[in-house]
């Protein structure tokens, strides 16, 4: 007897399901017992964390994670706050009110970024009994405020609708507003990048900016608060702006789950789970591990494997995380959340090569629920998404505790034990594939400029000092779109009349803070010049020089 390639296929879904099944029923209850344990006071893991700080893990050597990052921290408390305010866990109220006054606290902690008011909110991390953290580190990371931001807007909403307006109004609001103005003072500048690696421009930061000042926009109008100053209203997104790697980064994948908006379907201008860029973004994240990890080898073209942070990583040796690994899962049950309530699939030019992965004939249009390629889409893509969560699953050790890694090669556990992050990511996969999602928080009503300008603009001359061989080239490009927003391909050609200077004249938004680099074009060959980016501020009027050397 025959079977056909679609039974075949049905029964392999439904093998992998089951297992998920299993996986998620056994490793939830553990998750959350591990996240629990790394939050001070009480939690087992956390000895000497102050009540409501989050320790990124009890590491404390090869790497020593026994910190409390702002961003870590606000991430695993969007989850907590997720659990409570939909009513799974009503017990969780009095650690959430614990981390909000640890929170405020930390504002208000001096430390190597300034204080409160000269960019100590873009401090990232800091010691577990909330004194300031004063080594070397990668600072400033301003996607901490912003994250920080929502997870208490998710809080305060709650408590808007439950009658405690007031205590929103003069305890929350006022620790809010801090973070959304940081945000709104800095979004424009160069950070740190979500990996604490290179200092550009940061799409996960840029992402998270929008929803906050979004969502501080919306509850500031609830409140009577003043709130205008928070919202002006290839075939992958390029994750980062320096570096010199591909660009091609988890950080996408994170940007999209954690500004996921079921109520925006799926809108290509805020990244949604199953918008045609975020999907075909996806697919080129996915493809970049299917050569790199030994774990990977002989998989099929259109299966599930582990992924890391980007390709090029080799931190602790460059392995697979957990995180990374379930969010590509989490992004694709957002993204079936979404389908399914819309009761239909629309296949764009950009999003077709993901589909082929699941239809190889699939043109491009809209299938309806009612098509039998809408049911062979779903049930494919919900058994390519169990896919990743099952790889986790494969490595995570009998006693279920997920550290940051495992190795390439074996799949044992490597780096920091207990990551709270990464219990956190496995819950948030595991409430998406259930069909949970949080409340909308305005996606659908964002209107974003092509532009965002102060008003006018002043003509800024660069110029570059630089030899360049017979037939290479200097250009410019930069974080705005005179400077063709950090694009390599349309980069502006330098006038080389008075070589070695380069230079050339571009007119730049007025009152705007602006950074840019200078790259060598050669024989198809691109370089950057080493980072960290170059920063300027253009005047109200007038006009402005740069001299600049190459480096």
């Amino acid at each position: 007897m025959r079977l056909s390639v679609a039974y075949v296929l049905g029964l392999i879904g439904f093998a992998v399901s089951q297992s998920v099944d299993s996986y998620v029923s056994s490793e939830s209850p553990i998750a959350k017992a591990g996240l629990l344990a790394n939050i001070g006071p009480s939690g087992s893991k956390a000895n000497g964390a102050k009540a409501g700080l989050v320790i990124a893990s009890p590491s404390t050597s090869n790497p020593n994670y026994l910190y409390t990052w702002t961003r870590d921290s606000s991430l695993v408390f969007k989850t907590l706050i997720d659990q409570f305010t939909s009513g799974a866990d009503t017990s969780l109220r009095g650690l959430i009110d614990d981390f909000f006054s640890a929170e405020s606290q930390l504002q208000q902690t001096s430390n190597p970024s300034g204080t409160v008011s000269t960019g100590g909110l873009g401090e990232p991390k800091f010691n577990i009994d909330g004194t300031a953290f004063t080594g070397p580190w990668g600072r400033p990371q301003r996607d901490g405020p912003a994250l920080r931001a929502t997870a208490l807007i998710s809080y305060a909403n709650w408590l808007q609708a439950n009658g405690n307006s007031t205590f929103v109004s003069s305890e929350m609001w006022p620790i809010i507003k801090l973070d959304l103005d940081y945000v709104a003072a800095n979004w424009n500048q160069a950070t740190f990048d979500l990996w604490e690696e290179i200092q550009s421009s940061s799409f996960f930061t840029t992402a998270v900016q929008h929803r906050a000042l979004r969502e501080g926009a919306t509850l500031a109008a609830a409140l009577g608060q003043t709130a205008s100053s928070y919202w002006n209203s290839n075939n992958y997104i390029t994750a980062n702006t320096g570096g010199g790697r591909s660009r091609i980064d988890a950080n996408t994948v994170l940007a999209s789950i954690h500004t996921f908006d079921p109520a925006a379907g799926c809108d290509a201008v805020t990244f949604q789970p199953c918008s045609d860029k975020a999907l075909a973004s996806l697919k080129v994240y996915v493809d970049s591990f299917r050569s790199v990890y030994s774990l990977n080898g002989g998989v099929a073209v259109n299966a599930a494997v582990t992924t890391g942070r980007y390709p090029e990583d080799v931190y602790m040796g460059g392995n697979p995380w957990y995180l990374t690994t379930f969010a590509v899962s989490e992004q694709l049950y957002d993204a079936l959340i979404v389908w399914k309530k819309q009761g239909s699939i629309e296949v764009t030019s950009t999003s077709l090569p993901f589909f082929n992965q699941f239809s190889s004939g699939i043109t491009a249009g809209t299938y309806s629920s009612s098509s039998s390629t809408f049911s062979t889409l779903i049930g494919a893509i919900q058994t390519f998404a169990d896919g990743f969560v099952a790889l986790n699953a494969k490595y995570t050790p009998s006693n279920g505790g997920l550290a940051e890694q495992y190795d390439k090669s074996s799949g044992s556990p490597v780096s920091a034990v207990d990551l709270t992050w990464s219990y956190a990511s496995a819950l948030t996969a595991f409430s998406a594939r259930s069909g949970d999602s949080s409340p909308s928080w305005g996606a659908s009503t964002a209107k974003v400029p092509a532009t965002c300008s102060n008003g006018g603009t002043v003509a800024v001359t660069f110029t570059e000092n630089a030899t360049t061989q017979l037939g290479e080239n200097i250009y410019l490009t930069g974080s705005v779109a005179a400077l063709q927003n950090w694009s390599p391909d349309t980069a502006l050609l330098l006038s080389s009349a008075d070589y070695p200077n380069w230079s050339i004249t571009v007119n730049l938004p007025a009152s705007t803070a602006v950074q840019y680099k200078f790259i060598r074009k050669f024989n198809g060959q691109v370089t950057w010049e080493s980072d960290p980016n170059r920063q300027l501020t253009t005047p109200a009027t007038g006009t402005l020089t740069e001299n600049d050397t190459w480096r």
